[in-house]
């Protein structure tokens, strides 16, 4: 599975159907229809390929099923829902020690970078939550504003990861008072 082709489409037991849209060196970012973009390691045996890019028939347009897609991917794009939130400098170079209660275990070091980088993502990947509970169908609004309270609470509790970001208009905002 190292060398799939960006356009490879592929199946994940849990995910769905999915398109490689971006080979890194160690992992694959896949969008699916279920779960969105999400990022796998190349490693992954859960992977079946459906077709590759080669393999597909040429053909003029786009179906509305790859519109969708790409709606979606401007609609995440363009909505506040950005990767690009910057780390405050004070924090850049620095490491995240955890220290077990018990000094007979190790301790663990994490660099700030790699941390802030997955609390960013955790934020994002609420935003997109967010919004797909927002376009449900299937959902009534009684049922959308249930959950968008859940959310709502779950950007409260992060906003203690607020004095990694450097600029306020990244900040996790919880339910104001």
């Amino acid at each position: 599975m190292e060398d799939l082709a960006v356009g490879t489409r592929v199946k994940h037991a849990v995910y769905g159907e999915g398109i490689v849209s971006r080979s890194h060196l160690t992992i694959f970012e896949i969008f699916f229809e279920r779960g969105g973009k999400m990022e796998l390691t190349k490693y992954n045996t859960e992977l079946e390929i459906l077709s590759t890019p080669s393999e597909e028939k040429p053909r003029s347009g786009l179906s509305l099923i790859e519109v969708e897609k790409v709606i979606a991917l401007v609609l995440d794009k363009y909505q506040g829902i950005t990767y690009d939130a910057k780390m405050a400098d004070k924090w850049k170079g620095g490491t995240l020690e955890m220290k077990p209660a018990n000094p007979e275990l190790q301790s663990k070091d994490i660099p700030m970078e790699t941390f802030f980088h997955k609390i960013v993502m955790l934020r994002d990947r609420l935003r997109v939550l967010e919004q797909n509970i927002n376009t449900h169908e299937k959902l009534d609004d009684q049922d959308k504003v249930q959950l968008q309270q859940y959310i709502t609470r779950a950007y409260g509790s992060l906003t203690t990861f607020n004095v990694l970001f450097a600029e306020k208009d990244d900040y996790f905002k919880g339910q104001s008072k």
